[in-house]
């Protein structure tokens, strides 16, 4: 299995899908492990000094100016976990506890949170054992961070709560530690409260989204091509000299990956020879490139973002080794990656809209030049996609709805102390849904356009057209015919977008997509 090694200066994001979808194992580097040390050294030097610490030996928030004996840190410590977990409403996705873990341990072997050694070695050991605490949708405002999600994982590293097993079973997190020998931590100054303040949870969101939208795009820009195929339009607006007089790299790929796609097409340039001809073709269907290329740039700029978050160490105090200080700060408010999470959720949105109106252009007679209406096999027998078109529409109107930003709302707490917050774990939820709901909708354009290409009698389809009609339907996704229970060949549809088949029967024929 592949190994992920923890260092002092960040990650990827690739390392961050491995561990988080795909089980991989996580080591501590030994440069970690000496500057997890000396931050500690760090840390308990202040601890025994008169004077109140931020964080090492004072309570928190609006609670910050009280002076905690030695006596009563440890307390302190697990008393800031245990208050902290107070999440409610449904559990998140296992992928997503992890890449929030995964990120919190990142943050720690960074040397600037002051915890002991064996708190990370604890937390690497409990994602190699397959362990996932239950961490609950609500309790998150993103500043500090995402406290409520990750004071469930911390309450699980002490033995305490809920957790899901690698056999997918929910059992007392202290009886799944000792299953796996696993011995639970006892906090001491500063380490509950390192472990619960970050922005890990919003940003693994992010990078999981960023993961599935690069191949959503590619794959809007497949269906795109099919339909403009299927509707007998014009690839000569995807020349490249065209949209080299408009710079935007995005555009550029888009429109190079549906000119790839049509290449060889042979229901392609008919616009102007059909019972109904066209100058040009519709704007969902001539400028798609412009808008899938708008949302590239978008994903390129989120990109930027999540790889500065990915190289910070987000904590408050943060411990400076260098100078022998802790010093509080705001670095764990999530605006920088609250905003490209809203932003995301506004380029997928605008995306499921163009491909739905290219759907429903496939799947009127008035509009489809020469195609039965729905798509049917005999219309007023059979409705066809009729319904379908319905869903795809249901879809776009939740991503509108999903679009409207969470960043923008603030609601004060700990009285008033932290009187300005993020919002960034809310906008992350919502991109999820989002996500989803995209992937849905360009399944229902690929279920449609291939159909209608079929339906094209005497003409015959780019190669790499016909590779994503003959790769749909060995899938188990059946084409033209009578009435059909279609929930199941959605389905089939959705799964064969996201999995990445799509593209990989695509690319046989054209080499890599942009």
């Amino acid at each position: 299995m592949h190994t992920v090694v923890v260092g002092t200066s960040g990650t990827s994001s690739a390392d961050v899908v491995a561990v988080a979808r795909h089980g991989a194992r996580v080591e501590i580097s030994p440069e970690a492990t000496a500057a997890l040390a000396a931050a500690r050294a760090v840390v308990d030097a202040l601890a025994a000094k008169p004077e109140p610490v931020y964080g090492v030996s004072t309570g928190f928030g609006a609670l910050a100016t009280r002076h905690i004996g030695p006596g009563l840190r440890a307390a302190l410590q697990r008393n800031i976990v245990r208050s902290h977990a107070a999440g409610m409403g449904p559990r998140v996705e296992r992928e997503v506890v992890r890449a929030l873990m995964f990120l919190r341990l990142k943050t720690l072997c960074s040397g600037h949170t002051g915890v002991r050694p064996e708190i990370a070695e604890t937390m690497a050991a409990v994602l190699n054992a397959g362990i996932t605490p239950v961490v609950h949708e609500y309790g998150s405002l993103g500043c500090s961070g995402d406290l409520a999600p990750l004071s469930h994982c911390a309450l699980a590293l002490m033995g305490e709560g809920d957790a899901e097993g690698p056999d997918g079973e929910v059992r007392p997190a202290g009886e799944l530690l000792a299953a796996h020998g696993i011995g639970p931590v006892e906090l001491r100054e500063k380490e509950g409260l390192a472990l619960l303040n970050g922005t890990d949870g919003m940003l693994g969101m992010l990078l999981l989204a960023l993961d599935d939208l690069r191949r959503l795009y590619k794959s809007a820009d497949i269906t795109a091509a099919l339909s403009l195929e299927a509707l007998l339009g014009t690839e000569r607006v995807l020349a490249p000299e065209l949209h080299a007089i408009r710079p935007h790299p995005g555009q550029a790929v888009a429109a190079a990956n549906m000119a790839a796609v049509l290449k060889g097409s042979g229901l392609t340039g008919h616009y102007q020879q059909d019972e109904a001809p066209r100058v040009q073709d519709a704007y969902s269907v001539r400028c798609a490139p412009q808008v899938a290329g708008a949302g590239r740039d978008t994903l390129d700029h989120a990109r930027l973002v999540a790889d500065r978050e990915l190289a910070a160490a987000v904590d408050n105090p943060v411990v400076l080794p260098e100078a022998g200080r802790v010093e509080s700060n705001g670095n764990f408010h999530g605006a920088p990656v609250a905003y490209v999470l809203d932003f995301l959720a506004i380029a997928a949105a605008d995306l499921g809209s163009i491909a739905e109106r290219r759907t429903d252009r496939l799947l009127d007679k008035n509009r489809s030049h020469g195609l039965p209406p729905f798509l049917a096999d005999d219309p007023g027998v059979d409705s066809g996609l009729m319904i379908a078109q319905y869903t795809q529409a249901a879809l776009v109107s939740e991503l509108k709805r999903l679009a409207v930003p969470a960043s923008v709302d603030s609601i004060p707490s700990s009285a008033m102390q932290e009187d300005h917050v993020s919002m960034g774990w809310s906008a992350a939820r919502k991109l999820r849904t989002a996500v989803d709901a995209l992937g849905r909708i360009i399944a229902v354009e690929l279920y449609a356009a291939t159909r209608a290409i079929e339906l094209r009698d005497g003409l015959v389809p780019a190669p790499a057209s016909a590779a994503a009609v003959a790769a749909l339907r060995a899938a188990g996704v059946a084409g033209p015919g009578p009435d059909r229970f279609l929930a199941p060949d959605l389905a089939a549809a959705e799964g064969f977008v996201r999995d990445g088949s799509l593209i990989a029967a695509v690319e046989r024929v054209t080499g890599p997509l942009g």
